[in-house]
């Protein structure tokens, strides 16, 4: 089982990264450690070093040097040079703000108002890949047998956004083929992810799909999950109140926060 470790650095890391590395590091026998920095307006230097640095002082160790998606542009170029040769990709003009047909659980889908357009690439452009009907079928390690038709719950998958960010979906996708991942694990506030990184990655040539674990998270309140603005949860934070690693990952995987 090959896994990755994938947070993004744009705040310090809480309890729940905690959770999720101790799931990680437990299914896991080799972990890559994954900055994903996709985001270039939010990510800062500061807090990659930090996430480096707690996982260090919690113990939990990574195969070779940790991976920024920064650095990996010419391979997402790549990837979307494959793309493009099956004449998948289009630009897209439309904003936030234009008219979205409503997704399976009420997310927004694209409704391909451009699909067609021929629009040409450019500055303020996304990018977007055919998503053609396809049911996308899994079995969660923890949730068991999983049906998704992204089509309906996305539409066309935006790969790089108006800023020119490469997207969570696709840098996602285009790491886990490029790292060798065979198991995701992830938060189950993520699951609907992975119909479409499965039907994305088989357009990019990827015969098998990983296994998935997506397991529950900590909430701050029944409807409300840990936010990187939670002070009372940053394992910063709890080291500076002198808490141990011991106490930082027991609080974590039992879920329960000490006053």
């Amino acid at each position: 089982m090959i896994s990755r470790f994938a947070p993004a650095p744009t705040g310090y890391l809480h309890l729940g990264h905690v959770l999720n590395a101790a799931y990680v590091w437990n299914v896991a026998t080799r972990v890559r450690l994954r900055i994903e920095d996709h985001d270039r307006q939010r990510s800062r230097p500061e807090y990659d070093a930090a996430i480096r640095e707690d996982l260090d002082w919690l113990g939990f160790r990574w195969d070779g040097a940790a991976v920024r998606q920064s650095e990996r542009a010419d391979i997402y170029v790549r990837a979307l040079e494959r793309l493009r040769a099956q004449r998948l990709v289009y630009a897209c003009a439309c904003s936030r703000g234009d008219r979205r047909s409503p997704g399976r659980s009420g997310s927004a889908a694209y409704p391909g108002t451009c699909r067609e357009r021929g629009l040409p690439d450019g500055p303020g452009m996304t990018l977007r890949v055919r998503l053609d009907p396809s049911v996308e079928r899994f079995v969660d390690l923890r949730l068991g047998p999983q049906e998704q038709r992204p089509y309906l719950q996305c539409g066309d998958l935006a790969v790089r956004d108006r800023e020119g960010n490469w997207t969570y979906q696709f840098a996602a996708t285009v790491d886990d083929l490029d790292q060798g991942i065979t198991c995701v694990v992830r938060g189950e506030d993520l699951i609907e992810s992975t119909g479409r990184q499965m039907q994305l990655a088989r357009l990019l040539g990827r015969e098998e799909p990983p296994v998935y674990l997506h397991h529950a998270l900590i909430m701050k309140t029944p409807t409300q999950k840990l936010s990187k603005s939670d002070g009372d949860t940053g394992v910063r934070d709890l080291r500076a109140r002198g808490w141990t690693p011991r106490q930082v990952l027991d609080a974590a995987t039992s879920s329960i926060i000490a006053p």
